[in-house]
């Protein structure tokens, strides 16, 4: 088992931000460094503990989805080979090897750009009350976890470590990104999650849903950023024995999300996670990359 990496300290590189899993280093004017820690985070918070190795798997499966869909739209994405990093990353090497990418540097949009292919999570709960998802409205009688008509591209606001994200329509998002920049980003989710979606089925994975996140460079290009496609930000399913109208076995962090929902879980304070939700959430997060990049 890996060592279990919650922090990292790398007192060369200037610390922008530590986010729910990622330290966000600054390399110089134009690149950033994105660090994958092992904290696990769900309902918004962080965990008192993490899952050893989660950071390395979370690397290798962003990168693979970065290079595999690299012809397909422009991202940030440039390098996790760390003989490829600038000397002062690799000066840390004893920390940050395996689960770091080197990026290029963007203006963050304040949007995360969900899709959602499937009735799951806080899209049944809406669901239920009203018939609708982030302000759109579905045909009635649609079971949980049920196959939608189409995609859904519905947007969340970001929220800062601590906080809750909040579900906001399309026209919401449209208001916060301005009417360009909220359409290309709509565009873009929905092309990616299509792609990502048919690939992944390909290994005998659902992708129930998943969320982008995207900035602009200096020259306006919307651009892919952060991770992408891994079972923090997605819903991965087991295609076998799947069948609407009920929970669905899963490749993410579900087990965590379970057992909080045992202990009636606040969605505020941090707990100790048990040793079996742990081992048995990284044994998802193993053989959803074994699936995956094969």
């Amino acid at each position: 088992m890996n060592p279990l990496v919650l922090e990292t300290h790398c007192p060369d590189l200037k610390l922008l931000a530590r986010g729910k899993v990622r330290d966000v280093y600054e390399v110089d004017a134009d690149h950033l460094l994105f660090v994958a820690t092992d904290r696990i985070s769900a309902f918004d918070v962080i965990m008192e503990n993490g899952v050893p190795g989660k950071g390395i798997l979370l690397t290798r499966i962003s990168c693979f989805w970065f290079e595999w869909l690299g012809n397909r739209t422009p991202h940030h994405f440039v390098t996790a080979n760390f003989d490829e990093m600038p000397a002062s990353v690799r000066k840390y090497k004893a920390q940050l090897a395996g689960r770091s990418m080197l990026v290029r540097r963007l203006t963050i949009l304040p949007v995360e750009a969900i899709v959602r292919g499937y009735l799951a999570g806080s899209g049944w709960a809406s669901y239920q009350k009203d018939g609708t998802v982030c302000g759109l409205k579905l045909p009635p009688g649609l079971r949980q976890c049920e196959k939608l008509p189409h995609p859904l591209y519905t947007p969340s606001t970001k929220a800062e470590a601590g906080d809750h994200d909040l579900n906001i329509s399309p026209k919401e998002a449209d208001d916060i990104l301005g009417a360009e920049y909220g359409e290309r980003v709509k565009t873009m989710a929905l092309d990616l999650y299509e792609t990502a979606r048919d690939y992944a089925a390909s290994k005998g994975i659902l992708l129930a849903d998943t969320k982008f996140e995207f900035g602009v460079d200096e020259t306006g290009q919307v651009t892919l950023a952060d991770e992408i496609l891994t079972p923090d930000s997605s819903r991965f399913w087991p295609a076998s024995g799947y069948a609407p109208g009920r929970d669905q076995p899963s490749f993410d962090k579900q087990f965590v999300r379970n057992y909080l929902e045992s202990i009636a879980f606040d969605k505020k304070t941090p707990v100790t996670l048990p040793d079996n939700v742990v081992r048995r959430t990284l044994e998802k997060y193993q053989e959803a990359a074994a699936l995956l990049i094969s």
